[in-house]
């Protein structure tokens, strides 16, 4: 069994939010591929630790960031580009992007339906 150590994570996300939605289009970081459309998740201050995208080699510990800023996207057919790790625990799948597959930038709830994407692990860009 391996620990979790927590690091937590506070931003200003505002600039991102209207009328409690994702007022750009949600991005890669890694590559240009368009995760969400503009208007389909709604903001939620949810806590939840989320591994970090990169972990420590040699580390028994899953290092985790308590993050609470996510849109939540009620409908998995609501996103263009998204992809799913197997069931790590009681219904939780990672969120990943499909085309690089780095993640986890969120997580999908398979009790609920619903999937949630951390603010701090995509871009966000107006549409061109």
């Amino acid at each position: 069994m391996t620990e979790e150590s927590t690091i937590d994570v506070k931003i200003n996300f505002n600039h991102l939010i209207t009328e409690e939605k994702n007022k750009h289009s949600v991005y890669c970081t890694k590559c240009p591929s368009k995760i969400l459309p503009s208007t389909m998740g709604k903001y939620l201050s949810i806590e939840f630790n989320l591994p970090h995208m990169s972990q420590k080699k040699n580390c028994e510990a899953v290092e985790c960031e308590l993050l609470t800023d996510y849109w939540m996207v009620p409908d998995m057919y609501m996103f263009d580009n998204i992809g799913f790790s197997k069931t790590v625990e009681s219904g939780i799948k990672y969120l990943i992007c499909a085309d690089c597959e780095i993640g986890p930038i969120g997580w999908y709830d398979d009790n609920t339906k619903q999937s949630y994407v951390a603010l701090s692990r995509v871009k966000h860009a107006e549409d061109s």
